[in-house]
């Protein structure tokens, strides 16, 4: 039995090589749905002065632009970075901080030519983790606010238009005691709600954030707990996935034209599709924190091709980085 061109993009990365990069494949008819963006989503990049991390993301950089170059595939019109963008802010301080930033900063500067857009992560947000970052509370740049700075925007989310897709960029991280979870606040459900509204129904939208909306990882990790002849269960941690993910069933069901939901967070893979809708998790620039492979995840990033019939296709690709001292 033939294969569908979805399933064939799945099932056999390497033959869907040629159909994403906008070669005809074989055998395809010519009207086949026309790629009409292609974005690299850079995500948990951590970068930080230790373990040669800031030369490793300028390495994926470059190798993000030099794709013309490689066999079969085209350089993307976009990055995004998918959050985590440094090693943490959480719970250092003003200074360490402030050299996370300048690296990242410097890093862009020096080895990217392309448009950067930026999810914000849990790790990109300063000094929640009072006890550990010595802040307040009041300085102005706390919390979010530094980022929102690097990146250039008022808000911690954003919506825009590329390429016949609308592209929404969420803000997963809210406060939990000293911590986080992952979830909207009202006002950013409020803006979603209304953003959608005004996407025509003609108009693909892919959604991106740092934390997972959907993700089988916590259950794959996890160990089922049980007291006695209970029944088994798992517990998933609120920081892993969005804890109002239900919601988020309830809204895309109002619009069809959200195709697919784009994440970090996990440095993992995966590939999930519920509900008619697909959620995609890419790895990290960083690996393991730059420690190495995470759950068999090579350093690198994914590479996701919108076409105009509201496809996606996604491929991640290692950029050849190897861990250092």
């Amino acid at each position: 039995m033939a294969l569908s061109r979805r399933e064939l993009l799945v099932a056999v990365p390497v033959a869907g090589l040629a159909v994403a990069s906008g070669l005809p494949a074989r055998g395809e008819a010519s009207a086949a749905p026309r790629r009409v963006l292609r974005l690299a989503h850079l995500t948990d990049l951590h970068i930080q002065p230790e373990r040669e991390a800031a030369r490793g993301v300028a390495a994926c950089l470059e190798h993000v632009q030099s794709l013309p170059e490689r066999a079969g595939l085209e350089a993307p019109d976009l990055i995004v970075t998918g959050g985590d963008t440094i090693m943490d802010c959480l719970e250092t301080g003003r200074d360490r901080t402030k050299l996370q930033w300048d690296l990242w900063r410097k890093a862009k500067a020096d080895h990217c030519g392309l448009e950067v857009r930026s999810v914000i992560g849990n790790h990109d947000v300063w000094g929640w983790t009072k006890s550990k970052a010595g802040t307040k509370g009041d300085e102005p740049l706390y919390g979010k606010a530094w980022a929102c700075e690097e990146f250039g925007r008022a808000t911690p989310w954003e919506s825009f238009d590329k390429g016949g897709w609308h592209i929404v960029l969420l803000d997963s991280t809210f406060p939990h005691q000293e911590s986080y979870i992952g979830k909207l606040d009202d006002a950013q459900w409020d803006w979603l709600e209304k953003d959608l509204a005004a996407v025509p129904a003609a108009t693909p939208v892919l959604v991106i954030s740092h934390i997972p909306i959907l993700s089988i990882y916590p259950l794959a990790v996890g160990r089922p707990e049980s007291e006695g002849d209970a029944l088994p269960t798992f517990t998933v941690n609120g920081n892993l996935v969005h804890v109002d993910h239900a919601r988020f069933q309830k809204l895309f069901a109002k619009h069809p034209q959200v195709k697919a939901c784009l994440s970090g967070h996990l440095h993992i893979v995966e590939d999930i599709e519920y509900g008619g809708m697909r959620y995609l998790c890419s790895g990290a620039v960083a690996a393991g924190w730059w420690r190495g492979f995470h759950h068999g995840t090579d350093y690198g990033y994914s590479l996701v091709d919108l076409f105009d019939d509201g496809t996606v296709a996604c491929r991640y690709v290692p950029y050849g980085w190897k861990t250092q001292a």
